[in-house]
C-alpha cells in the first residue's frame, strides 16, 4: 500500500532485538537512563544511545532532562499497547524468550504494565470489577458504573483527583501471558497505586514483576476472588 500510516517504520524500529528489549524494560512505567537501558539491552552505552536516538526520532519514547540527566520513558499509553499485543502475538505463535528462573512464574502472576497490574492478578481483578457491576462495557467502551464510583471510592481512591490526561478514566489491555483482558487507563493505574499504598504489594526492583505480601494476596483475593 503506498498510502497511509507507514507500519514498516514503526515496526522496523521494535524489530531490533536491542531496541526491542530497551522499550521492554520501559514497559516498568519509570524512566530510566541511558546506562540503565544499555544493561538491559546487552550493549554498550554509545550502542544504547544511538537506539535511543532512532527511537526518539521514531516517536516511540521521550526524553526528560532533570539537570544534567537524561532519562528516557515510553512515548504514551499507544506505545505500551502496541507492545503488550506484539507480546502476546510473540507469545502464541511460541516465538519465547528462555529466562530460567524464579521471576518467570512470577512474571506470569503478577507484573507491571506500563503502570497498571498485568497478569494472572490482573485479569482475575478485571474479571472480578466486570462480575461484580463495577465495570461495564458498553459498545467497544469500557466504563465505570455509579455502583463502581462508590467502590473505588471506598478503596481510597479519588477519582477528582486523578491527573487531568487524554488517557481514558479505564480502558482494557490484552495480557501477554494470559491473552485475557486487564484493566488499563487512569483507573488502572490508580488502583496498582493504591495495591501499593496500602502495602498489599510492591515492585520488585530491576524487573516488572510485582510481588504480594502473604497478607496483601489474602485481602486481595478476597475483595477480587479466586483466592487458593
Amino acid at each position: 500500500m503506498k498510502d497511509g500510516p507507514d507500519i514498516s517504520r514503526v515496526a522496523a524500529l521494535i524489530g531490533d532485538p536491542a531496541r526491542a528489549n530497551i522499550l521492554t524494560a520501559l514497559m516498568s512505567g519509570k524512566a530510566l537512563t541511558a546506562s540503565e537501558l544499555a544493561s538491559e539491552a546487552g550493549v554498550t552505552l554509545q550502542t544504547a544511545s544511538a537506539h535511543l536516538s532512532k527511537l526518539e526520532g521514531g516517536g516511540l519514547i521521550a526524553l526528560r532532562r532533570e539537570g544534567r540527566h537524561k532519562y528516557f520513558r515510553l512515548a504514551g499509553d499507544e506505545v505500551a499497547d502496541v507492545l503488550e499485543a506484539l507480546m502476546g502475538l510473540a507469545a502464541g505463535t511460541g516465538a519465547l524468550r528462555t529466562r530460567p528462573g524464579p521471576r518467570d512464574p512470577e512474571m506470569r502472576r503478577a507484573r507491571v504494565c506500563y503502570n497498571h497490574l498485568a497478569g494472572d492478578m490482573g485479569t482475575q481483578m478485571y474479571d472480578a470489577l466486570l462480575a461484580r457491576g463495577v465495570l461495564r462495557r458498553s459498545g467497544d467502551a469500557l466504563e465505570l458504573t455509579d455502583a463502581g464510583r462508590r467502590f473505588v471510592t471506598g478503596f481510597g481512591i479519588d477519582l477528582e483527583a486523578l491527573p487531568k490526561s487524554r488517557a481514558p478514566l479505564c480502558r482494557d489491555c490484552l495480557d501477554w501471558s494470559e491473552r485475557r483482558l486487564h484493566l488499563a487507563g487512569q483507573l488502572g493505574r490508580a488502583m496498582l497505586s493504591r495495591i501499593e499504598e496500602i502495602g498489599w504489594a510492591a515492585r520488585v526492583t530491576g524487573t516488572r514483576v510485582v510481588r504480594f505480601s502473604r497478607e496483601g494476596e489474602a485481602a486481595f483475593a478476597e475483595m477480587f476472588g479466586g483466592g487458593e
